[in-house]
């Protein structure tokens, strides 16, 4: 690597022991994050949801408020995520095509750590809770290609996915 230090993981302490990272020197910075996912299931699958005629009720309400729900909770899932807050998620949800539903969330925080996380999670809870309500037609339905689309903020800066 021609003199350059190799990028070193955060989580783990000087003895290779799982640690919490220490944010309480970071400056408080904005910092915002967005996620995409997708869920993809027969075209009558989706026809059904776009008609409101799933018998669990609003798939994109209910996944909507579940991806919400489950950011604000990131750190209850994931064991060494910061508890945060966050000032603002939002989740939407649009069908594209015959046969798949995008998901996007976006986090955004004004603190010492950044929020990739919570978006990913909000995105994956959002999928999971499609895939929940309408797996009684659709037991095939695939969740694709959950990934950070955008970072900003903190020292890191900012990061463009596809």
């Amino acid at each position: 690597m021609s003199g350059e230090e190799a990028p070193r993981l955060t989580h783990f302490d000087e003895a290779g022991r799982a640690a919490m990272v220490d944010v309480s020197a970071k400056a408080e910075t904005a910092r915002t994050a967005t996620a995409r996912g997708r869920v993809v299931m027969k075209p009558e699958t989706l026809a059904l949801i776009q008609a409101g005629q799933m018998g669990k009720g609003d798939v994109f309400g209910v996944a909507r408020l579940a991806g919400i729900m489950a950011a604000k909770k990131t750190s209850d899932l994931i064991p060494l995520c910061h508890p945060l807050m966050l000032s603002k998620v939002a989740v939407d949800l649009v069908a594209v095509g015959p046969d798949a539903i995008e998901i996007e969330a976006t986090v955004k925080l004004k603190g010492q750590t950044g929020v990739e996380m919570e978006a990913l999670t909000a995105v994956t809870v959002a999928a999971l809770t499609v895939y929940d309500m309408c797996k009684a037609v659709d037991r095939g339905m695939r969740i694709e290609d959950v990934r950070l689309v955008h970072k900003d903020g903190g020292k890191s800066g900012e990061y463009r996915g596809a």
